[in-house]
């Protein structure tokens, strides 16, 4: 008799973890988000700029991650950043769609506050491999590894 009674209390916890596990930054993110010893968060701020509009040249890079300049990408990405300035339109639907940051190089952020964008990759018959990710802030990085590694876009430069 007593497993008939451990039964709903198993699955209602799986279910449970379950939820918490994919529910995007609520209980568990709030668990995995390093802290300082005094519980405040760790995470470097970013600086300021209105929501899909282009950081401010000069910005400071809030990640600490290499820099790449704007105008060292190659001539894809530098036409993907004129078309994130520009509001679209982007060539696959994919674009614009909210970034997980699964991998957790880019700096810990609540969910939705990163997009990402296909670089196009010549001779590629998919998207490929290269990303700009955007910031709600403004800050930009690019991958061309599929996102194991990043570098921050300085961007006017």
């Amino acid at each position: 008799m007593r497993h008939r009674s451990v039964l709903p209390l198993l699955l209602a916890g799986l279910v449970l973890l379950a939820f918490l596990a994919f529910g995007g930054t609520g209980f568990l993110g709030q668990l995995t988000e390093d802290t300082t010893p005094e519980g405040t968060s760790s995470a470097v701020p970013a600086p300021s700029a209105a929501p899909g509009t282009s950081a401010s040249p000069g910005q400071v890079n809030p990640s600490g991650l290499p820099e790449v300049r704007e105008s060292a990408l190659p001539a894809e990405g530098r036409r993907v950043l004129e078309l994130i300035r520009a509001g679209g339109p982007y060539r696959y639907s994919q674009d614009g769609q909210p970034f997980g940051n699964f991998e957790r190089i880019l700096p810990r952020r609540d969910r939705g506050y990163y997009r990402e964008y296909t670089v196009p990759t010549p001779g590629e018959s998919d998207r490929g491999a290269r990303r700009i990710v955007a910031g709600a802030d403004g800050e930009k990085y690019y991958t061309d590894d599929h996102y194991e590694s990043f570098k921050y876009i300085a961007e006017g430069s």
